[in-house]
């Protein structure tokens, strides 16, 4: 009895599994024409749209009924939109490498794996490398929740012309690779500081005589135990694959929600999506009170501020820098009213990017 009943069910998969690869072949159809059609306009089209994929995937969370969850769901999704665009364009995404770090998971998550990864070596050659069309976007880390602001992402936007697109929050998990299956043989750990920082409490207890020594990244510090039989690294999961490793302990991050938030830096301008977010970048007057002028507008006006940071402008001594992010978009109202007087009490003001809140 059980066995008709099986046969009956794998009958019904192959049945929807079927019309679900049709449907998506349909889907692909669709993306085709749409690249016709924005060819056909003649100019520089626009391939990928930020906005219209937020929207998307949140109407597919919006109607999901399980048994998946909101999110795989989601990324299913993800997966197939990114699979249509790389019809209309192929990308270029160059990532802060090399490969095997948590922004190239970043940037596979955020892009889905139909993409051509780029990595670079620094923060700056990322920018670099957008800037000159070498790459269609970029992907670099902002801020972790435990360690803080990443400084040198927000200096290159003094120094560059590019914007933001979007953004994607990544679940920071670190774990210990190795070909070592013994801790206690263990006389180096590799990583890079901020991991080596995020795991302190579980290295000082169960590493505690082990030398630590930081590198450039995490893929680095996986490359290198390849060589070093009496090392481990503190890495992804991405990493352990790419490199071979074994995952010797699991999860060992001292604050299980460690996320890091990344930007999309890009020179396009993203149109509203709904649940947007605005980053602005605002040099103020050495004057008493500034502070409270500069965010004075944002109060009067309802709008919420996620984030405030100050960086030395390197344009004279205790001059400083705001970088401020702002629930909304650009071309909101009650934005727009806010901006306006804003940029009558900075001494300068510049919108770096409106753009979906991070979805997935």
């Amino acid at each position: 009895m059980s066995d008709d009943r099986l046969k009956k069910i794998r009958a019904r998969i192959d049945d929807i599994d079927a019309r679900i690869q049709a449907l998506i072949s349909e889907r692909a159809e669709c993306a085709r024409e749409v690249a016709e059609v924005k060819q056909a306009d003649g100019g520089n089209p626009v391939f990928y749209r930020p906005e219209r994929e937020a929207q998307i995937l949140r109407q597919v969370k919006q109607r999901n009924q399980g048994p998946l969850s909101d999110e795989e769901m989601a990324r299913l999704f993800r997966e197939i939109m990114s699979a249509c665009l790389a019809l209309e364009q192929p990308m270029r995404v160059a990532f802060l490498g090399p490969e095997g770090t948590f922004t190239q998971a970043a940037a596979l998550k955020h892009f889905g794996h139909a993409i051509q990864t780029v990595p670079l070596t620094a923060i700056d050659e990322v920018f670099r490398e957008v800037t000159s069309d070498a790459a269609h976007y970029g992907v670099v880390p902002v801020e972790n929740s435990t360690e803080g602001i990443i400084n040198h992402t927000l200096d290159m936007f003094m120094q560059s012309s590019l914007g933001i697109c979007g953004e994607v929050e990544l679940r920071i998990h670190h774990h210990v690779l190795g070909k070592q299956a013994k801790l206690d043989k263990v006389e180096r750990v590799y990583s890079h500081q901020q991991s080596l920082a995020q795991c302190r409490e579980w290295l000082n207890a169960h590493l505690p005589r082990a030398e630590r020594i930081a590198v450039n990244s995490n893929a680095e510090a996986a490359r290198r135990v390849l060589d070093d039989p009496q090392a481990v690294a503190i890495a992804g999961e991405t990493a352990a694959e790419i490199y071979g490793l074994g995952i010797l302990v699991a999860n060992i991050e001292d604050e299980p929600d460690n996320t890091t938030r990344f930007l999309i830096i890009g020179k396009q301008q993203v149109p509203p999506s709904g649940n947007d977010k605005t980053s602005l970048m605002v040099s103020a007057r050495n004057q008493a009170g500034t502070l409270y002028r500069l965010l004075a507008p944002l109060v009067e006006n309802g709008i919420s501020m996620t984030r405030l940071e100050s960086r030395p402008s390197r344009q004279g001594m205790w001059d400083y820098v705001f970088f401020i992010d702002i629930e909304g978009h650009a071309s909101d109202e009650p934005v727009e009213r806010a901006l306006t007087a804003l940029e009558k009490e900075a001494a300068m003001l510049r919108v770096l990017g409106s753009y979906p809140c991070a979805v997935l």
